[in-house]
């Protein structure tokens, strides 16, 4: 056998592995750039919505009191 004929087995697997991991990027950066930029991520509920938004000064205690219990109905 002549030298180095075995390297050529490791191009047999690389070129797979390679295509597989631009595949898996390609698919998770569609997904990401599908999301709207200021959406909020889908796990999160009107709830905890209002919360954030009391606590960044956006509404008064009144104002999350009222709207948490419209919610809860």
């Amino acid at each position: 056998m002549w030298p180095g004929y075995g390297n050529h087995m490791a191009w047999m697997w690389i070129w797979p592995l390679l295509g597989t991991i631009l595949l898996v990027w390609f698919v998770w950066a569609i997904t990401r750039a599908s999301r709207l930029p200021g959406s909020p991520p889908p796990e999160e509920s009107p709830e905890i919505i209002l919360k954030r938004r009391y606590a960044g000064g956006e509404i008064d205690a009144n104002e999350y009191e009222r709207r948490l219990s419209d919610l809860r109905k």
